[in-house]
């Protein structure tokens, strides 16, 4: 049988309209079509198929089995119809679809988190996935086309003109004790009280390290020298809980983790000077288009550096 390629949403809409009113003239009544047209419409379909679709009775006209099948069918494909016609409007307005970005940590606690409550909270059926790493990572996934767009550093080797940049943001490092840490209520801090404690730190080269390296460099203080290197923040909380050990980490995460909310029994030194990071961008592959999903996140995301 071949009748399927011939149908159209019309005739689905009256078959389902023929089995809820039972009725053929308002069945075309609610589908805007004359009821010659609609009994010329039913006729040429039966004809098609080889089998009456309904029984017609002085109380109106009932599905036959075939007509049953027929019509639960046709609810489906129109139903499908629907939610095909409502996903694109939904993705055309940005208020659904899939969002994708990288991060390096401080800006994703600093800026993308609040902006996806914010869109989140317009538009629930937005999906967003978030991934947070070193800005190597984050770029080379980018060029893959695993992101619509990340948030980092350019390293050195790549060329900036093989990207669209964004404007920058830069990050101050705080250094992370427990509550119970000798240096924990001085009012002041300097880089030479510090050397004499462990530190817990990003593997070198990382932004966060090299400021830090920097810092003392400048200061003419010698660099810590007993350091665990991790960029596992779950092992960093761990060593700060049960030591004396110092971790550097981006100004925002500091004061999450210092707040309320986590209960972690941490605090910030109160260090005599800032410690700067390199600045990051928002960063996306040159000439791509976003969805609108993503657009309206990036201006989400702009709004707050």
């Amino acid at each position: 049988m071949d009748f399927a390629r011939k149908l159209k949403p019309h005739h689905l809409k009256l078959m389902v309209k023929i089995s809820e009113t039972a009725k053929l003239q308002f069945a075309a009544d609610s589908i805007g079509m004359s009821q010659p047209a609609a009994s010329r419409t039913l006729a040429e379909i039966e004809t098609d198929i080889g089998a009456p679709l309904f029984i017609r009775s002085p109380k109106g006209m009932y599905p036959t089995p075939i007509g049953e099948a027929f019509v639960r069918h046709a609810q489906s494909i129109l139903s499908g119809f629907e939610t095909l016609e409502s996903e694109v409007e939904g993705l055309g307005r940005g208020e659904m679809g899939e969002v994708k970005v990288g991060s390096v940590t401080g800006p994703a606690i600093r800026c993308l988190v609040p902006a996806i409550l914010e869109i989140k909270k317009a538009s629930p059926d937005i999906e967003t996935t978030i991934e947070v790493g070193p800005s190597t990572e984050m770029v080379r996934r980018l060029e893959q086309a695993h992101f619509d767009f990340i948030i980092a550093r350019l390293p050195h080797d790549y060329d900036s003109r093989a990207f669209h940049i964004l404007p920058a943001r830069s990050e101050v490092v705080s250094l992370l004790v427990r509550d119970t840490h000798p240096l924990a209520q001085e009012s002041q801090v300097s880089l030479d009280d510090l050397s004499c404690y462990d530190w817990t730190i990003q593997e070198r080269g990382s932004p966060i390290r090299s400021a830090i390296e920097e810092a003392f460099a400048t200061n003419g203080t010698k660099i810590p020298s007993h350091i665990t290197n991790t960029s596992s923040l779950v092992v960093m909380l761990g060593l700060l809980e049960r030591s004396n050990t110092i971790a550097p980490l981006a100004e925002e995460v500091a004061n999450m983790l210092t707040g309320p909310a986590t209960g972690a029994n941490l605090c910030t030194l109160n260090l005599d000077r800032k410690i700067m990071v390199s600045p990051y961008f928002v960063i996306m592959e040159r000439g791509k288009q976003l969805s609108r999903a993503a657009e309206r996140l990036l201006d989400a995301v702009l709004s707050r550096f």
